[in-house]
């Protein structure tokens, strides 16, 4: 191979060789978003030039994309194989116990309502008379 263009040492097979980062089976795609100008993605920029020819060597089943110039701020960001994203939702779906209830992001039911056999909210449907607290205490008066 010729020694021609930007850093050809980059394309050496003891250059390729000497990199240390390897990822774990189950990641599959990595992404690197970085800007190509701008003095905040200068070490995005030095990681890609140096870093991922001997990331793609070392790592031959990982696919990796780069966006260049389309976010404020360089990320990297990894996604895993399908088995792993599997059991991660499994998991995350033994954790909503249809006991707890609260905000719709964290569990299954917003309100203990909503839960069939329990006594509905007084904001959609009015309580019968003989829950409510001012018709107790006028009974409890009434009693005396």
């Amino acid at each position: 191979m010729p020694m021609k263009g930007r850093f050809p040492i980059r394309r050496t097979m003891e250059y390729l060789q000497k990199g240390d980062i390897i990822f774990k089976n189950r990641v599959k795609i990595m992404t690197v978003n970085y800007n190509t100008h701008g003095e905040l993605s200068d070490g995005a920029r030095k990681f890609v030039f140096f870093n991922i020819p001997q990331i793609q060597y070392k790592n031959q089943w990982l696919q990796i994309m780069m966006f260049k110039n389309m976010t404020p701020s360089p990320f990297l960001k990894f996604y895993l194989g399908e088995e792993v994203l599997q059991a991660e939702a499994r998991a995350k779906m033994q954790a909503s116990n249809p006991a707890n209830f609260g905000p719709k992001k964290y569990c299954l039911r917003e309100c203990i309502c909503e839960v069939a056999g329990q006594v509905p909210c007084p904001s959609t449907t009015p309580l019968p008379k003989e829950m409510t607290g001012k018709y107790r205490t006028k009974m409890a008066a009434a009693a005396e």
